[in-house]
């Protein structure tokens, strides 16, 4: 696990959400994924440089498509968010789990170099 994940998976393991367990580097059909609530059918991805390039986008794109077509929904951070602002993650994905919203993928927005979290973007296949 990446630096970031490991102080994700330090607040989120041990129901430390609203009761929910999570699972860390699970499998869900052919992905592992960072984390996941298999009851609230949640997969949270902590993102690094490399996906944000055309290919990891690509990639990703067809790796959101697939997990929401096997009925979950998925936010996804960048590991500088977790890393300089966990309390807003968690926030953010508390928030998320209390009121689902649809369509199944949210990134949080980010302004320029901030790593604040606005509230929740809509993902729409091909863009970030």
């Amino acid at each position: 696990m990446t630096d970031a994940e490991i102080k994700l998976w330090s607040r989120l393991k041990s129901k430390q959400i609203d009761g929910n367990q999570f699972y860390r580097q699970r499998i869900i059909g052919q992905y592992i994924v960072d984390f996941c609530c298999l009851k609230t059918k949640l997969v949270i991805e902590v993102d690094g440089s490399q996906h944000y390039s055309a290919e990891g986008q690509k990639a990703d794109n067809k790796r959101d498509n697939e997990l929401v077509a096997l009925g979950f929904r998925i936010v996804r951070f960048n590991d500088l968010d977790v890393l300089k602002n966990i309390d807003g993650v968690l926030e953010y994905i508390t928030e998320f789990i209390r009121e689902p919203i649809i369509p199944s993928v949210f990134l949080p927005d980010q302004v320029g170099d901030s790593l604040l979290l606005k509230g929740r973007g809509e993902y729409i296949e091909g863009e970030r």
